[in-house]
């Protein structure tokens, strides 16, 4: 054989294991990056301030290859709240599962969920649920975010804390438990919790759930969905 030969055989066998990313990988990273840019984007502007043109930029693609994945702006935002939810759940497990395991109690779980509450993705999506409550065309997508969350709090609750409390209870006492601490975090939002009142509102709620879960030395699922990694 030639070198010219092992060297056309060298690069065959290159591409065929895996020396270049495959069509699929080039466009799982694509949508990752459009997606991660459209939650940073509403964090850092706002439903009102979010376009498709600042998305791709920040993205760092063309807006021919924005359109391509996801051809309207709707769309757009449709799929990174379902990246963002996914995102999210997945780092709340993973603290948690991270923590001693003296610590991993109910009052521990409300820290974490008030952190989460307050970091970037989480505040957009808030933004996308105070902007429909005016537009027409977000609304159906903003109660759908809603609910969603609602029913991913309570997987969560029960992967943690099993057969703690009756499912009819977890049910109404998760709807108001999200309430509260959304409101908390939108005031805290606006002031930084400047006067201490979000922290001694969080304080006595982890007490009251002190009372409901006693510590029983709660455990994480076994093994915590592990974070979304870019496609290499």
């Amino acid at each position: 054989m030639t070198a010219r030969g092992a060297g056309g055989d060298r690069r065959r066998h290159h591409r065929r294991h895996g020396g270049r990313r495959t069509q699929v990988q080039r466009r799982t990273e694509t949508q990752r990056r459009l997606l991660d840019a459209t939650a940073d984007a509403l964090a850092d502007l706002g439903w009102s301030g979010l376009s498709t043109t600042e998305v791709s930029r920040r993205a760092g693609v063309s807006r021919g290859a924005q359109q391509h994945h996801y051809p309207t702006k709707m769309a757009l935002v449709a799929a990174a709240l379902e990246h963002l939810l996914d995102r999210l759940r997945s780092e709340y497990e993973q603290s948690f599962a991270a923590l001693p395991h003296d610590r991993r109690d109910v009052a521990a779980a409300l820290d974490l969920f008030w952190e989460t509450l307050r970091k970037p993705p989480a505040m957009a999506l808030l933004e996308l649920a105070l902007a429909g409550r005016t537009d027409e065309d977000l609304r159906g997508l903003s109660v759908d975010l809603s609910e969603r969350v609602v029913q991913i709090v309570k997987e969560v609750f029960h992967d943690l804390f099993p057969e703690t409390l009756p499912e009819d209870l977890v049910d109404t006492l998760i709807r108001g438990l999200f309430a509260l601490l959304v409101g908390l975090s939108l005031q805290n939002s606006l002031d930084g919790d400047a006067n201490g009142h979000q922290a001694a509102v969080l304080a006595q709620l982890k007490d009251f759930a002190r009372l409901l879960i006693p510590d029983t030395g709660a455990l994480p699922r076994a093994t915590p969905t592990p974070s979304p990694t870019p496609a290499s």
